[in-house]
């Protein structure tokens, strides 16, 4: 064999080879754990991703998007380059150039405009010692309070309200595995079929053994197909279903006394106002029969066992932490908590949306769930951080609020990593307006993301892949994820643009990191003996399956369940909630005469800008549809499969239709995993929670509007089209 044809052969089986990457779906909560088989065959590059059987939570589970989550990764839209804009244009500059001129305008405007005229705005993807290094760099190396992340429009609600109930916050009180042996589970506002796919098995696997599943949701979904009973409630009305539950708890016996007696705390103002609930009015309000609400109650006081979940369709209101607390009611009152397959599950969901509330990315917190007014927690991170208690900043303000706050002109700087808030905010218009307000606007991101075309500098970081370090999943599981691909030539990683950064202002000292493992060790010391206590977790120990804090030493096995003796709070007791619901609801009009909601789909994640990268997640859903009731649709002139304008108080965008009787014929649903024009948050209401400051996503009086103008002769709602003339376009 001549020399060319032994080093052609040689060449070729080079490029056959596969590279075998072990890591983590980079999308929801339940951060299933797979091998990425890269293959290259001559020239080409072909992947496969392989589900980890031996995975506690997804048990060898992958959904549409995990599969193809390495799609966006290799994009050839990857930013690879820092990015200065010069006269409406980006260019490419040095990291040095970047970091400098970042470091110069921040100088500048905290100089003149004060420390706290600087904002950090975070994301729950990132890993936890990202988001742990941004709180850091915030209230050291800015020395702003100003930090808050996206997180604020995922699980503030239900944190909150847990927070306030238990003493502690932990998406799920028990692990997932239990769920199976529950006789009743309970899922409001969450559709699990869609969001979080792979976790499915377990309530199916209830069912088969007995369970019985009552769903409340306005939509029928993947999830309500699970149903022996599904509540179609109003939107934004839960917490009327919870109070009539509640009330026939009470008047059939149902109620655990000596649990109540002996482990909760405020039921004596429950009974009092108990008498005034009546089942009726509840039933108006939340439009659902009493009969349901009555059956549902039943089945869940008479059940041995039991689990109650929350997700965003119940805690997505300017009345979401309330809506929680009745939920919670129901829990605390029948004593399904704290023992097997009894508890209570808020289903986080971003990737990272647990571990990325607990280690300081909240403007209200510190790492290890420690509150930033607490002048103990203050003096303890403090110390960490090697700084003067009185140099940590104090309380910022909520995502939104940081929004009106650089409309206000009282923030003139940003740095955005992880997030896209043009898109994800409510009110994104007067968003969009607010951010073209500032001085000078940082983002650090994959792509050219809504928000990153307003920035004066784009910073590029680095895909799951590439980024090593810790996920905390929905039960509280932490995890670590490998990075076995190497980065693009000029990305950096997150915590490697704020060391730098930091460096640039004259902070090395504290952000010295050389590795991802350097901050989790930080970290365990910053969280030791707080609520969320990672002290007792190592790199080494969560190798294979990871430990659900808190752990609070080496030899601590982790805390899968919670509450078995006694509460968080000081008493060891979990607290009541008033039943009486004060709030005024958004009400329909005849401007506005149909409510909308909002949510996700199985094939996109947060705000699309990673899944509408993937070529085969766009295929199956390459634009945001309007699902709206036939009925509802004949009666404003919405042909099926026709574009046509949404309006509300807050501004306008346009949407194609896709009829389904699955909805309520007063509401109508869209997702929100798109931007531009065809974002719907350019029409949600910025009404926010008062206790947590959650946006309300879920209810906003809308009217729809063909874009070809019709005459319309009705009878009534959903009554028939008689008559149909083209008036031109609008």
């Amino acid at each position: 064999m001549s020399d060319f044809l032994k080093h052609f052969r040689t060449e070729q089986l080079e490029k056959g080879k596969e590279k075998i990457m072990d890591t983590k779906c980079p999308y929801c909560s339940v951060q299933c754990t797979m091998s990425l088989i890269e293959e290259k065959i001559i020239t080409r590059k072909r992947f496969k991703a392989k589900p980890n059987k031996s995975d506690p939570t997804s048990e060898g589970r992958l959904c549409i998007k995990g599969v193809n989550a390495h799609q966006h990764v290799i994009s050839n839209e990857r930013v690879t380059h820092p990015l200065i804009k010069i006269d409406g244009e980006f260019v490419k500059i040095p990291w040095e150039l970047a970091l400098e001129y970042i470091a110069e305008q921040f100088k500048t405007i905290q100089r003149e405009d004060g420390k706290d005229a600087v904002a950090a705005y975070g994301g729950g993807s990132l890993t936890n010692e990202e988001a742990y290094l941004l709180g850091k760099f915030a209230r050291v190396g800015l020395q702003t309070k100003h930090i808050d992340y996206n997180g604020r429009f995922c699980m503030s609600a239900a944190a909150t309200a847990a927070n306030h109930a238990f003493g502690i916050d932990r998406g799920l009180t028990n692990g997932l595995h239990e769920i199976k042996d529950a006789k009743c589970i309970i899922l409001a506002g969450t559709n699990i079929a869609d969001c979080q796919p792979t976790i499915l098995p377990y309530f199916r696997k209830a069912k088969k053994n007995g369970a019985y599943i009552i769903v409340i949701d306005p939509r029928e979904t993947g999830t309500s197909k699970l149903a022996d009973l599904h509540l179609q409630v109003k939107p934004g009305k839960d917490a009327y279903i919870a109070n009539g539950m509640l009330k026939v708890l009470s008047d059939e016996g149902f109620l655990d006394e000596e649990f109540i007696k002996n482990r909760t705390d405020g039921f004596d103002h429950v009974l009092a106002d108990l008498p005034s609930i009546d089942l009726e009015e509840m039933a108006q309000q939340s439009g659902v029969s009493a009969e349901q609400i009555k059956l549902a109650a039943r089945k869940y006081g008479e059940a041995e066992t039991g689990f109650l979940f929350t997700a965003r369709g119940v805690e997505q209101h300017a009345n979401g932490y309330e809506n929680v607390r009745h939920f919670l009611n129901l829990v605390l009152g029948t004593g399904k908590i704290g023992k097997h397959a009894c508890g209570y599950g808020a289903i986080t969901g971003q990737g990272n949306g647990q571990g990325g509330r607990e280690h300081g990315q909240k403007a209200d917190q510190l790492p290890g769930y420690r509150s930033i007014e607490n002048k103990e927690h203050r003096e303890y991170i403090a110390k960490v951080w090697g700084i003067d208690e009185k140099d940590l900043p104090g309380k910022g303000v909520s995502a939104y609020e940081m929004m009106e706050a650089i409309d206000q002109e009282e923030i003139t700087a940003m740095l955005v990593m992880a997030s896209n808030p043009v898109v994800s905010n409510p009110n994104s218009i007067f968003v969009e307006k607010a951010l073209k307000k500032l001085r000078f606007l940082v983002v650090v991101d994959m792509f050219v993301s809504e928000t990153a075309e307003l920035a004066d500098l784009i910073l590029p970081s680095s895909s799951y892949l590439e980024d090593e370090g810790t996920m905390t999943n929905l039960e509280g599981r932490v995890t670590l994820r490998k990075a076995e691909r190497p980065m693009p030539k000029g990305v950096k990683h997150d915590w490697e643009i704020l060391c730098d950064l930091a460096s640039a202002l004259g902070k090395k000292e504290g952000f010295s990191f050389s590795k991802a493992e350097e901050i989790f060790e930080e970290l365990r010391l910053a969280s030791k003996e707080g609520i969320a206590d990672y002290s007792g977790i190592t790199y080494n120990r969560i190798k294979e399956v990871g430990i659900i804090w808190p752990c609070p030493d080496t030899n601590h096995p982790g805390t899968p369940r919670l509450f078995d003796s006694s509460f968080s709070h000081r008493d060891g007791k979990a607290k009541f909630y008033p039943v009486q619901v004060s709030r005024q609801f958004p009400e329909i009009s005849d401007e506005f005469p149909i409510l909308l909601t909002t949510g996700r789909l199985m094939e996109h994640y947060l705000t699309g800008v990673q899944t509408r990268r993937s070529p085969d997640l766009l295929s199956r859903a390459k634009e945001p549809l309007l699902e709206i009731h036939p009925d509802t649709a004949a009666t404003y002139g919405i042909d099926n499969g026709a574009l046509f304008q949404i309006d509300s108080k807050q501004g306008s965008m346009i949407i194609r239709s896709n009829y389904s009787d699955k909805i309520r014929r007063d509401t109508v649903f869209a997702p929100f995993h798109w931007g531009d024009s065809q974002s719907i948050n350019r029409v949600t209401s910025p009404a926010l929670d008062p206790f947590c400051k959650m946006p309300e996503f879920k209810v906003c009086p809308i009217r729809v509007s063909p874009l070809v103008e019709r005459k319309l002769v009705h009878q009534g709602q959903g009554g028939k089209q008689n008559e149909t003339v083209d008036q031109g376009s609008s």
